[in-house]
């Protein structure tokens, strides 16, 4: 028998309308973003912090300088906190696109080049090559090879190739180490058109990968097992429209793009139940960075 006291027994009875009373703390963040009618930051309030005058961007982030790299299909600039350019990288062939920038450890600036011969590139801060990886997207269509890419702390590199159906490992040397398929049929197989679109190698060792037309996150385990998925299936008013970017933040939340809503929705962050906890409703988004969350940063220092 429970020897609860007078007090205890009233507290207990109390908690449940304590408990419902209760609200939760409500979630802002500020973020980058790279969409089609605008590349800039956007404030906590959902307002216009940065504007970098081009729409159209792909990739870029805040780096911890706070100044800002931005990957469009024909350039990449950095911007300093005064707006003036302090790096630029041109695409070596007019035939080509760029799909990816991202500042290394190294200094160094990490490209993706589609086109007659794709490749993964690494400049130096003068724009000089210094590395140079070929890739294998199995399609000549140069705006569907490849997406957003990244190097892994081994040296590797992870690239998602939209009509290989496939998340590919690649070593310094353009070897093919292992490749993450998403034409699975546990989940449509190529019927439904899961073209992988940004690929991110997680802390514990799993990959968090977009599928572009198939409308699905999914996050698979080192042997390319689904261990985490997402679809409109699980989410009142299917607002995953063409998944492009992601981010899985420190608590575990994901958030996605969905680049091609028309309206409603286009930022969502869900937590590991598929909870919607936070959404952005402005501009379209096909990459993004979340740069703050209730006034602490997260990564980068965010441009005043």
């Amino acid at each position: 028998m429970h020897n609860f006291s007078k007090k205890g027994i009233f507290i207990f009875l109390l908690l449940p309308i304590l408990l419902i009373g209760q609200k939760t703390a409500e979630i802002k963040h500020s973020f980058f973003m790279a969409g089609p009618q605008f590349t800039g930051i956007i404030d906590e309030a959902g307002e216009e912090l940065w504007n970098s005058g081009r729409p159209g961007a792909r990739d870029g982030y805040v780096l911890e300088s706070g100044n800002l790299l931005i990957c469009w299909a024909d350039e990449i600039l950095e911007y300093n906190t005064k707006k003036e350019v302090v790096f630029s990288y041109k695409r070596a062939e007019k035939s080509m696109e760029l799909g990816t920038a991202v500042r290394l450890q190294n200094g160094n600036t990490m490209i993706t080049e589609s086109g007659t011969k794709p490749r993964i590139i690494e400049v130096d801060t003068n724009g000089k090559v210094v590395q140079s990886v070929p890739l294998l997207p199995e399609t000549d269509n140069v705006h569907m090879q490849t997406r957003m890419a990244r190097k892994l702390e081994n040296g590797n590199y992870l690239v998602p190739h939209l009509l290989a159906f496939a998340v590919k490992e690649y070593d310094s040397n353009g070897k093919v180490i292992r490749s993450f398929r998403t034409d699975l049929e546990d989940f449509g197989g190529k019927a439904d058109e899961n073209w992988p679109f940004t690929a991110i190698r997680l802390k514990n060792g799993n990959t968090l990968i977009t599928l572009t037309h198939g409308n699905k996150v999914i996050e698979m385990d080192p042997e390319g097992k689904v261990v985490w998925k997402v679809d409109n299936a699980d989410l009142e008013g299917n607002p995953l429209a063409d998944p492009c970017g992601a981010q899985r933040l420190s608590n575990g939340n994901t958030v996605i793009a969905s680049y091609g809503a028309k309206e409603g929705v286009k930022l969502l962050e869900l937590d590991k139940h598929k909870n919607k906890v936070w959404s952005y409703s402005g501009h379209s988004v096909h990459h993004f960075q979340i740069l703050t969350t209730n006034g602490k940063p997260l990564l980068g220092k965010p441009l005043k």
